[in-house]
């Protein structure tokens, strides 16, 4: 099938730093760690490499090797940094024609460092994703059958509900993956497209920054689903969502925010897994126990994966299962994109695997 991927595109730089070289503070009553670099030191690194990132290009880059036929549309300088991506990009198969150049502004371009638990600190210049306008989005780009929206940078973020109202006029299905500045800051933009996305794709912090508008909506009334109680219960399951005052359970979220358009919506939550909601209720998908090398890209992995397999017509906890696999393979690798599995390997191992991942349900009354 036909797929367009829009968003960020970036060079990344990633530091690999031993943990004896840099020191790691953790909050003992926030959800919060830093790295702690001496300052007038010069801090031996373990390896220093450079890869294409962004987005666009990790989601571009995973469902091309799932098999579809995939184009990007990002927006690029004029630089050194744009034709190392449009080179990646053609040599994954990528259909680059729609891809945007600038000639004023410098190709966007991000610092990794990773060190203790390898949950890489970010360093991040937006350069030209943030530039995205109306006379970029070409119209002949929006027939395919799946537009996925990556995280929109400032205010190239004013133009998502353009980009979606193009999917929607095309026929696409569409999936989007805001994040944090888009749903804090341009907040507005993201709600007034709600209604015409198929697929939700947030990470647990993103999600948290929608409890408040959602509980002074009021929406959704009584969940309409009940996660048995107990400590076995997942994190999240368990806890729910606070934020700013505001409290939610997550079967209410899941039933507030698709009360408002969406059919599917992923929550991402790291290494405790992530969750499913859809009209038949809540899937929860753990993460696979494996060894981490980095953490940078492995959302991108899975919800890429996710919407694929989806648009391919596959039930959510499959869809989930290939997600969780594809974004496990990617955690082994220090950039986001060495890991992605082609569509044959992934087959072979949601086979092998799906049912060691131990998905459980919880059913819609």
């Amino acid at each position: 099938m036909k797929v367009l991927a829009i968003g960020g595109a970036t060079i990344d730089t990633i530091v690999s730093i031993a943990d004896r070289n840099v020191e790691q503070l953790i909050l003992r009553n926030a959800d919060a760690a830093y790295l702690l670099l001496e300052v007038g030191r010069k801090i031996e690194a373990e390896d220093i490499s450079v890869h294409c990132g962004g987005g666009a290009v990790n989601a571009a880059v995973a469902m091309s090797r799932l098999g579809h036929e995939t184009s990007v549309l990002v927006k690029l300088g004029r630089d050194f940094r744009a034709d190392v991506i449009l080179s990646r990009l053609a040599a994954e198969g990528i259909t680059t024609c729609y891809a945007v150049r600038d000639e004023n502004a410098p190709t966007g371009t991000s610092v990794f460092v990773s060190a203790h638990d390898r949950n890489t600190a970010v360093i991040t210049f937006r350069g030209t994703n943030s530039l995205i306008t109306s006379a970029d989005l070409d119209g002949r780009a929006f027939a395919v059958d799946l537009v996925y929206v990556a995280g929109l940078s400032d205010a190239s973020a004013d133009y998502f509900p353009e980009i979606v109202e193009r999917a929607n006029a095309a026929g696409a299905l569409v999936a989007a993956n805001p994040g944090i500045r888009q749903l804090s800051t341009r907040q507005e933009a993201f709600r007034s497209t709600l209604g015409k996305i198929d697929i939700l794709a947030i990470n647990r912090h993103e999600a948290t920054a929608l409890v408040p508008w959602l509980a002074a909506r009021g929406d959704g009334g009584a969940a309409s689903l009940a996660l048995e109680p107990g400590p076995e219960l997942p994190d999240l399951a368990r806890r729910g969502f606070s934020g700013n005052g505001s409290t939610m359970t997550l079967a209410r979220f899941f039933k507030c925010l698709m009360a408002l358009g969406p059919r599917w919506i992923v929550v991402t939550d790291g290494k405790d897994g992530a969750y499913i909601g859809s009209a038949s209720g809540i899937t929860y998908c753990p993460a696979l126990p494996v060894g981490i090398i980095g953490t940078a890209g492995a959302g991108d992995a899975f919800n890429a994966t996710f919407s694929a397999f989806i648009l391919m017509g596959s039930p959510a906890d499959e869809a989930a299962a290939a997600a969780a696999i594809n974004s496990a393979s990617v955690v082994n690798h220090l950039d986001t994109q060495t890991g992605l599995l082609t569509g044959k390997a992934l087959a072979v191992q949601v086979a092998e695997q799906r049912y060691a991942l131990r998905l459980r349900h919880w059913s819609s009354r």
